[in-house]
């Protein structure tokens, strides 16, 4: 993967192949520190101690289309390279979370890439799924809920051209606003 946006995205469409209804991803940078934190969870099926043990091995995977599974042991590689941490749990019948921590003045840190589009790529394909987008700067934050979206669109779906392209409007605006040191901003209120 060139960037950890893409393999947020690979791990989100792990938890919708695993029947999640709900996928919150978190991203918490901390700038002084020189740490970032991407947290990924969901409340799909879940895996049972066996299968969780060997979902890092780049040689299982529950597909049948392909023999390997590389997303999540690259994902960890790409953490732990840093000096940063990796950590999967899961609960059959609960969901898994997924969190991995960054060093980011390291020089094997990758790239943080496009998460805004990570996100909108997310709702897009899936507008009957929900999505909460949390991203912190330094312990402000904002959230984009889906759900909230859901409730002021009444009716209109979520992968209609000009609601995907407000979402969009909306992180970047935020994301901008956060980088910028901007005011602490309100979690979103699906204003459209």
């Amino acid at each position: 993967m060139e960037d950890l946006s893409l393999n947020v995205l690979d791990i989100a469409q792990n938890s919708v192949r695993a029947g999640a209804s709900l996928i919150e991803i978190s991203l918490e940078q901390e700038r002084a520190a020189h740490k970032q934190t991407i947290v990924i969870k969901d409340n799909g099926c879940g895996m049972d101690e066996e299968k969780l043990q060997r979902v890092t091995d780049p040689f299982f995977t529950t597909r049948t289309t392909r023999k390997v599974g590389l997303g999540i042991p690259f994902y960890r590689m790409a953490a732990e390279q840093t000096g940063g941490e990796f950590l999967i749990e899961s609960a059959v019948g609960v969901g898994t979370t997924v969190t991995a921590v960054f060093v980011t003045d390291h020089i094997d840190c990758m790239p943080l890439g496009d998460m805004t589009q990570t996100v909108v790529s997310l709702i897009g394909c899936n507008p009957d799924l929900d999505f909460i987008y949390s991203y912190s700067v330094d312990g402000k934050r904002f959230v984009a809920d889906t759900r909230q979206f859901r409730q002021q669109l009444e009716g209109v779906p979520l992968n209609t051209y000009e609601v995907l392209r407000f979402i969009e409007d909306y992180i970047n605006e935020n994301v901008s606003a956060l980088n910028e040191g901007g005011a602490e901003q309100k979690e979103s209120e699906g204003y459209l």
